[in-house]
């Protein structure tokens, strides 16, 4: 499979087209209201519109009732969706069978025994995607934090397993992140912003960029 970029948290027509027309991959709506890249289902519905069939269109929802996953899947239409909570193996078998199209689950990273955690959503999911933990603090988001976590920790990794690699990444260091841990995908949020929820046009067009001449070296 081809190497994947990811802009995750677009909100305005703007920077999405910034990001379509540097070449993302894949672009990402966040349905959680408490994050600063939260996205009504009118908004996302246009969004989304405006990305079909020039992207990958990813919904990211946190621990999502039925009836929330359903709201997103008539207004966005997404071509993916993206479960950022503590949903189960089973939860997250059970949704996908419900949505009957791809799911991608994020488990976050501090230390070594958190990829322990991977082995019962593996054969469940369609991709794996590792974040850093979020911090332990009250405002922290489930992910879009902007920490890296230690990435010698996926040296262990079973090379086949196909994961997109998020948290922290900037256009900065994702070169670097990609020589390391050797992702099939990368992600990048708060990374490409000059303030929450707010995207840099000139930050996204270096993040991809550097992430596809970075991919590039390593396929060689």
């Amino acid at each position: 499979m081809d190497s994947l970029i990811k802009i995750c948290g677009l909100s305005t027509p703007e920077t999405l087209d910034v990001a379509l027309g540097a070449g993302a991959d894949m672009v990402g709506f966040v349905r959680f209201p408490k994050s600063p890249r939260h996205v009504s289902l009118d908004l996302g519905h246009r969004l989304s519109l405006q990305a079909k069939a020039r992207a990958q269109r990813v919904v990211l929802l946190v621990d999502p009732e039925d009836e929330a996953i359903a709201q997103a899947i008539e207004a966005i239409n997404p071509d993916l969706i993206q479960l950022h909570g503590s949903e189960s193996p089973e939860r997250v078998a059970q949704i996908r069978s419900m949505v009957k199209r791809p799911v991608m689950k994020a488990l976050g990273v501090a230390q070594a025994s958190d990829l322990q955690a991977l082995r019962p959503y593996v054969d469940g999911v369609d991709h794996i995607l590792l974040d850093a933990k979020p911090p332990r603090t009250p405002d922290a988001l489930p992910g879009g934090n902007g920490i890296a976590f230690d990435w010698r920790l996926l040296n262990g990794l079973d090379p086949r397993l196909f994961f997109m690699l998020s948290g922290g990444l900037t256009p900065d260091n994702v070169a670097e992140a990609i020589r390391l841990t050797k992702p099939q995908a990368v992600d990048v949020s708060s990374g490409v912003e000059s303030g929450p929820g707010l995207k840099d046009p000139a930050r996204i067009e270096a993040f991809i960029r550097a992430a596809r001449t970075a991919f590039a070296a390593a396929h060689h």
